[in-house]
This record gives structure tokens, sequence and C-alpha cells, in this order.
């Protein structure tokens, strides 16, 4: 008898967001191994996925905090005062979140705990409203599953984040409930696992380890490149948002530094920004400017231009923090895997992304090393040279460990665990 799984998600949006990709892929794996899925979201438009009953909640406007959300708005337009550090340090959360919240809590109460084995809520951000719906309906605690993809309060980032949200305190005992009230705590990394349980016991004795999803029937039919792409060059690509913490300065002045020891590379190599990159500018593209070689995108592009270049490329990066850990899966990694080219890890040697690659995984360096970098990007560049149809990342491992048949078990164990 086929698994019922109902999924309280934030969004199924791919355009959206990381989150959106994330959420999409996951939900797209579990429907592959026929499980019986009902999913309802709040990415305020339709989202169709095949095999999944999708359903879009609608917003309450007869909520009092609808009401209330609103008439700060005016307020704020008139009087050009932003209270909403204000309200959140004194409540907790917004008025629109709490709005959201119940929004989706009265959806949930249309369906019986009786007709499914597992409830899954899944988020984004820094937002866990679909966490906070859940707590309060507590006649589907037994069989709630709460994904945890990233810390949560912000305070609890490691370090160099240093956010610190307004209404700390009433977020940390929020989230606390949460791991205290559901019956499993999702993770994409062990490490983020590991990392949450310092904070409260309840987040490490539930982990249940659900890796990002590869994404699924992203690529077909898409044979264009875009025009920025030269497609017989050296192509090393960084995709996704750069933000603050993620510096590619560093990265750029390796780049230079390996094609001015190298001078005769040069006009077949080529390193692409690609993503939002707000934070950096206007410096990043100044500098890019004077380097015909790097190319900068103009902002966000659309998720199946991204996968597609993603195989295309001869190296993809992962670029995270200076710091001493990450115990973030980047999202777009099970990507990558299917991708199936190299990928030059920037990043901590304690980091998730490390820990999946291998201790004996050459192509790897800390992301403000300049000199390592280039020394990769140069190894990286002969390696292709040699063997340019035969130069791909070639790891099983990683290929099972992110497919849907691993995820199909670990659900499937989930359930062995009610019955």
């Amino acid at each position: 008898m086929s698994l019922k799984i109902l999924i309280l998600a934030e969004t199924l949006d791919v355009d959206s967001s990381s989150a959106g990709k994330a959420q999409n892929a996951f939900i797209k794996s579990l429907a592959a191994e026929d499980f019986d899925i009902k999913a309802y979201h709040y990415s305020y438009k339709e989202i169709n996925i095949k095999n999944v009953q999708t359903i879009l909640i609608k917003e309450n406007r007869l909520d009092i905090y609808y009401v209330l959300s609103r008439f700060q708005r005016i307020f704020q337009r008139m009087t050009k005062l932003n209270i909403s550090r204000f309200l959140e340090t004194r409540f907790g959360f917004s008025y629109t979140f709490r709005n959201d919240v119940n929004s989706m809590a009265k959806t949930l109460k249309l369906e019986k705990p009786a007709n499914y084995d597992i409830l899954i809520t899944l988020s984004r951000g820094a937002s866990y409203r679909t966490h906070a719906a859940l707590l309060k309906l507590p006649k589907w605690h037994k069989k709630w599953l709460a994904y945890i993809h990233d810390p949560y309060p912000f305070h609890w980032y490691p370090k160099p984040y240093k956010w610190l949200q307004a209404g700390s305190a009433q977020k940390e005992q929020f989230f606390k409930q949460v791991a205290l009230k559901a019956r499993w705590l999702g993770y994409p990394s062990q490490l983020l696992s590991e990392w949450m349980g310092q904070f409260d016991s309840s987040f490490i004795e539930k982990v249940v380890i659900l890796p990002h999803q590869i994404p699924k029937n992203i690529t077909e039919n898409i044979n264009v490149l875009p025009d920025y792409f030269e497609k017989d060059k050296f192509t090393v690509l960084h995709a996704g948002n750069l933000l603050a913490q993620r510096n590619p300065f560093p990265l750029i002045e390796a780049w230079v530094n390996f094609l001015d020891k190298n001078p005769e590379v040069k006009d077949e190599c080529q390193l692409l920004l690609i993503g939002p990159a707000s934070y950096h500018q206007p410096k990043l593209s100044h500098i890019c400017t004077n380097a015909p070689s790097i190319f900068v995108s103009d902002g966000y592009r659309p998720q199946k231009e991204v996968i597609q270049i993603e195989t295309k490329a001869s190296v993809n990066i992962i670029l995270e923090a200076v710091s001493e850990i990450s115990p973030f899966l980047p999202a777009k990694f099970p990507g990558l895997v299917k991708a199936n080219r190299p990928i030059l890890h920037l990043g901590p040697e304690h980091s998730e992304s490390r820990r999946l690659l291998g201790s004996d995984y050459e192509y790897v360096a800390v992301a403000d090393d300049i000199l390592t970098i280039s020394d990769k990007l140069l190894l990286l560049y002969k390696e292709w040279k040699m063997n340019n149809s035969h130069f791909y990342l070639n790891n099983p491992e990683l290929q099972y460990y992110f497919s849907s048949e691993n995820f199909e078990k670990i659900i499937k164990g989930l359930k062995r665990m009610i019955s």
C-alpha cells in the first residue's frame, strides 16, 4: 500500500528562490517513488507537479492580523516611519507572519491525520511559517516531520554571520517548541543537525537526514546556450547568490593570477559569475569590466538556463564564507552532482560539502587562499586540456546519496517507526 504523505510548503516556485527549487525537487523525488502525495503551498501562484495534488493556500483576509498588517503599511506610508522592527522586537513576529501562519493553519484544519502516514513542513529562508502553523495543530504532532534547512534563529548562525533578528528571544523559544513538539526533525546536512544540537538536545534527538534532491525534468528540450557561454573554452562557473559572506574577490584575484602566470591560455578560459551580487556592487562589475575573461550576469537568471550551463561548464564552483565551519548543504550541490562536472569547493575544511566530497578530494581550497585557488585552477585546466571529453566528477556514491531511491528508503523507515 502506497505511503500517504501530506506536505505543507512555503513555496514550490522554482524561480522564486533557492528554497523554491529545493522544495520542488524534494516533492518530485517523493513522487518519483510512487508515494501518494498532497502538497499545500503558499507560493502566490498555482504550481503543477506531475503525480502530486498541489493546492494553493489563499491568504485569509478576514484574519485580524491581515487587517493590522495593512493598517501598519498605511501608517508607515503616511508617516514615513518604519515600525516593523519595534513591533517584532516587542511581539516576536510581524503581523504578516501571523496572518500567513493563521491562513496555513486554517487550511490544514480541513485535513484529518488519520488519512496520512506523515506530514512534512518545508519552509524558506528565515521564515518557518509552516512550522509555526503546525504548532497550532497538536493533532498532527505525532506524524510531523519538521524540516530545518538552515540554522534558526539568525543569531544561531556560525561566524562570520552576525545576523540578529528583531524578537530573537521569542524566535528562539518558538523554535525550541518546534523541536519539542515535532516527531522528527529533518535536516539536509549531518553537520547542520550537529550544529543545532548544541543549542538544545531536542534538535539532535530526533534527527532524520534528508539531503536536498537532484532537480528532475528540468533540462529536457533545452539546447540553446546563452550568448555569454563560449562552449569550446575552459569554463569555470559560479552560479548562485553572492551573499555578503560569499566574497568573490579572492576568487577573482586567483583567476587573474592564474592567467597572468599562464598567459598562453588566456584566450581559451572564461570565469562566469551568474546570479544576484548586489552586495558586492559596483566594485564587482568595475573589476570584471577590465577583465575580458570574466562575465558577471545582471542579477538573477532562470533556473533552466542555470542548470543548462552547469552541465556544460568545465568546472562548477561552490563558494562559501571564510569560517571555521560551514554546516550548510548548498541547495545547488545535488544539481552539480547530476551535472557531473568537477566541483571546485572554496570553503572551510569542516563543512558539509567537504564531508560529502571526501577527505581525499583534491579540488578544494579555503575561500580566501588566493595562491591555492590559483594552483587548483591551473590543475583543473591541465586536467581539462588532457581529458576534455572525459572530464567528469564521476561519483556514484554521491549520485545515490542524492537519489530518490535513497530518499524512499529513508521515508519508508519513518513509516516503520509509526507502525
